[in-house]
């Protein structure tokens, strides 16, 4: 088993990756709006089953696979900047919407709405990112088997992950209703959020191959 240290640190990033706006919370946010609480639940189901599929591949191998050729892992990491510098400019851009202002959807079934949360989830370049290019530095052959290591920070990822993405969809009305009242904190959480993607962007660019 990993040490103790090691999985707080890891903890601490999957708490980051989870709290910054993508994919799953643009979805759960709006989906909890316009259709309730109910269905932000329904849908959220799909996205944890979205995580758990990725910690799967990635503890069967998935990782190993993409970090062992060279060429795989570029196009990832280019790739993955690339959609990170899409997701900055789509904060900062003049007239940009946070995550907290949701976009019209119609109302769907029960399991079109876990369905579409389960594709959402597991089409998120965010969390194939965090598994393949994150997750693979925590991994040491001193700590044992490299599958239960993977799995153990796999399983910490998704209980973190599920946890914030739970609790932004119970209380996403209160917090739309709270920002939409406080105009400059809703600017604020746009530029920062805006800043803190284009960091992650320019990090993962030039980061090398070790």
């Amino acid at each position: 088993m990993p040490p103790i240290a090691t999985l707080m640190l890891f903890a601490g990033a999957a708490l980051l990756m989870a709290l910054t706006p993508g994919p799953n919370m643009a979805y759960l946010v709006s989906r909890s709006l316009c259709q309730g609480r109910r269905a932000g639940v329904t849908s959220w189901l799909g996205v944890v089953l979205g995580f758990t599929v990725h910690m799967c591949s990635a503890a069967v191998g998935l990782s190993a696979l993409f970090l062992a050729v060279p060429m795989g892992y570029e196009l990832l990491r280019l790739g993955g900047a690339l959609y990170l510098l899409w997701l900055a400019w789509q904060a900062l851009r003049p007239g940009a919407s946070s995550p907290f202002q949701p976009s019209a959807m119609p109302e769907e079934s029960p399991r079109k709405l876990f369905t579409m949360g389960l594709l959402t989830s597991i089409l998120n370049p965010k969390v194939a990112i965090f598994y393949l290019s994150v997750l693979p530095q925590f991994v040491s052959a001193e700590h044992g088997s490299v599958l239960a290591q993977s799995l153990a920070f796999g399983t910490l990822q998704v209980l973190i992950g599920a946890t914030v993405n739970l609790l932004l969809t119970l209380s996403a009305a209160r917090i739309s209703v709270w920002l939409s009242a406080r105009p400059v904190w809703l600017a604020v959480q746009r530029y920062l959020m805006g800043v803190v993607l284009g960091a992650l962007a320019l990090r993962l660019l030039v980061q090398r191959r070790a």
